[in-house]
């Protein structure tokens, strides 16, 4: 069985660190055979198509075929997986209103595109910012196709909160589990360690032992650094994340396609779980099963926790307000 999947902004740097990964296994897993759609606009295809050459001199035994294309018709036919990468960034002097008109004319004819081409199972991972919004105008485009099959990148922020827990705790990274990320993927956004453990023992104790006042801890240091990790990478790299987002990229399909032993994160849509507004993509605590995700219930946030979540989703309200006024959902 070949699996078809679609990258748009293929010819872009994120797209590049996803590409060679996803030919040799390490989405779908090792017995799983490939095709790959690459869809730019016009003015990135010749980067996307040199990268098809690339992975054509990699002789990858997974890779059945690999198309390049600027026709969403031809892009999206038949895909299995599509990965929505390319976005429009913020650029100088642009207003938030701005940002997300310009998202709409990109995810909007997405939606409507894979629609009408996708398969009827399509997975859509939506990676272009503002993730959880422009999924949003996506499934909100795409008549027919369930909203519970487009979700909203958030791994990459879960990694990052992991990976600054067990930095603080001296530990293995695999060794840290259950830090969902709720909210946005913004500034917003909040990495929740009230449930973490380590080694399968809660976090509490360790970090108490580690840091001292663990609120403070919490609230100067590690959210604010997780939050602001992109900025972090920007300020020293000259660029802004590639490989750690292609990376959790590649996290968050594995685990939707072929199921999860324990919480992650993931924007999907609420159906008023937790207080959130039904509709929205918001960041939950997550499983896949069955290749399909499910918001884990049941979670009591203590009140710091719940102002923070509150504020995260209060801006994807507004953010799902302002699209709405632009008539994009």
């Amino acid at each position: 069985m070949t699996t078809t999947i679609t990258i748009t902004g293929a010819g872009g740097q994120i797209g590049y660190a996803l590409l060679f990964r996803i030919a040799a296994g390490d989405m779908l897993g090792p017995d799983e055979h490939v095709r790959l759609r690459l869809l730019e606009i016009p003015a990135g295809l010749g980067a996307a198509e040199g990268a098809a050459l690339e992975l054509q001199d990699g002789a990858f035994p997974l890779l059945d075929d690999v198309e390049v294309t600027d026709d969403p018709a031809v892009g999206f036919a038949g895909a299995d997986h599509a990965l929505l990468v390319g976005s429009r960034p913020r650029g100088p002097g642009m207003e938030r209103g701005d940002l997300l008109a310009a998202n709409g004319a990109i995810f909007g004819p997405q939606g409507a595109a894979i629609a009408a081409n996708a398969a009827s199972g399509v997975r859509v991972t939506v990676v272009g910012n503002p993730a959880n919004t422009n999924a949003l105008i996506a499934a909100a485009a795409a008549d027919g196709v369930p909203a519970e099959q487009f979700s909203a990148l958030t791994r990459l922020d879960e990694n990052r909160a992991r990976a600054q827990l067990a930095a603080a705790l001296e530990v293995p990274v695999a060794s840290v589990r259950r830090v969902p990320i709720w909210g946005n993927h913004s500034a917003t956004q909040f990495p929740d360690v009230g449930h973490a453990l380590i080694d399968g023992r809660p976090a509490a104790d360790a970090l108490a032992a580690r840091v001292g006042d663990v609120d403070a801890w919490l609230g100067e240091t590690f959210i604010p650094r997780v939050a602001g990790r992109g900025a972090e990478i920007i300020s020293v790299r000259g660029s802004s994340s590639v490989a750690s987002a292609a990376s959790a990229t590649i996290d968050h399909v594995r685990s939707w396609a072929l199921g999860t032993d324990d919480w992650t994160s993931a924007g999907v849509v609420s159906h008023g779980e937790y207080g959130v507004p039904e509709g929205l993509i918001c960041s939950f605590p997550v499983e896949s099963v069955a290749g399909r995700w499910r918001i884990v219930e049941g979670l009591q946030p203590d009140a710091g926790a719940r102002t923070r979540i509150d504020a995260s989703v209060a801006e994807l309200v507004d953010e799902r307000d302002a699209v709405r006024r632009l008539g994009l959902i």
